[in-house]
């Protein structure tokens, strides 16, 4: 028989993986992402219907939805937010900027992606990605709030680096004409 805090961190678990609270966090760039996360959250989509609902405290979010690159001035506070995140945590980087700086990066105080100061989980691609690539995004790191990421590495699973690209879409592909 199960004990009560047994019992009590099995519920948790499964309110994870069945209702993740996600944090946004935009380390800058043009905003179309947090257009497009905001966009999720809008009766079209809706995702809160699902069980997806966006809180403003790191303290009690599950997923990290970070837009726009790493830049010199919001390094700390990126890192400070992911470090208040308690276990299991997983981050998903939307849009270019966020996978490797976009079209921001060379500028002297762009750092690169954001996974260069916090691990990253799944990338998102896109400019901006659409909501529903979003959501998919948020589903694919739904596996990853099943057990803390020190225990995931312990037992051979994904590594704080490794992470899940979603494809692009074949709409989704710019096609350089040929000169």
């Amino acid at each position: 028989m199960r004990g009560p805090r047994a019992l009590w961190q099995a519920w948790v678990r499964r309110s994870r993986t069945k209702s993740p609270w996600i944090v946004h966090f935009d380390c800058g760039g043009c905003n179309g992402c947090d257009i497009e996360i905001l966009d999720t959250l809008m009766p079209r989509f809706s995702a809160e219907r699902f069980g997806v609902i966006n809180v403003g405290d790191p303290r009690q979010g599950d997923i990290l939805l970070v837009t726009g690159p790493a830049n010199l001035r919001n390094a700390a506070v990126l890192r400070s937010v992911y470090d208040q995140m308690a276990e299991p945590k997983a981050v998903v980087a939307v849009g270019s900027c966020a996978a490797h700086g976009g079209v921001f990066r060379g500028a002297p105080n762009i750092l690169g992606g954001v996974g260069e100061l916090v691990p990253v989980d799944v990338f998102v691609p896109g400019c901006p990605p659409t909501p529903e690539r979003i959501l998919e995004g948020v589903i694919a790191a739904l596996p990853l709030l099943a057990e803390p990421r020190t225990a995931r590495q312990a037992t051979g699973g994904p590594s704080p680096m490794s992470i899940v690209m979603l494809e692009p879409r074949e709409e989704e592909v710019v096609r350089v004409p040929a000169s």
